[in-house]
């Protein structure tokens, strides 16, 4: 029996992809007077990734096998070599980083609330309805 839906999975992973991506953006920020700095940027997969592993269930002969609910992240850090917007070779343009991270900072809370939403529905059955 499952106690959970996917959606608290989904809603952790999201969570996780924005933490991350905030950190990659706050260390963007920081270095962008350091000299042959290329930004980064934080690529979320998790949909496609939760998707297919819905799609096929795998087998599990032996007791040793893992669910397939342990899927690794499906985000991962990318570099930006191909721009450069001053002459020491750093390619940050502060008003696009402070941009992501107010979009970023949105979208976490809104994870967040969703979450809440959801704490707050089993709440509710355990409470019977009160």
């Amino acid at each position: 029996m499952k106690l959970f839906d996917h959606t608290l999975h989904t809603l952790e992973h999201a969570l996780d992809y924005s933490a991350k991506r905030n950190d990659v953006i706050a260390n963007n920020i920081a270095n962008v007077d350091t000299p042959n700095y290329k930004t980064q940027d934080v690529v979320f997969q998790h949909m496609l990734n939760d998707a297919l592993s819905r799609q096929v269930e795998p087998k599990m002969t032996h007791p040793k096998h893992l669910p397939s609910s342990t899927i690794k992240k499906g985000y991962q850090t990318i570099t930006n070599h191909n721009t450069m917007y001053s002459h020491n070779g750093n390619n940050v343009d502060i008003d696009k980083e402070m941009s992501n991270l107010a979009k970023n900072q949105i979208y976490y809370r809104s994870m967040v609330d969703r979450m809440n939403g959801k704490f707050h529905t089993l709440q509710t059955v355990i409470r019977g309805g009160k």
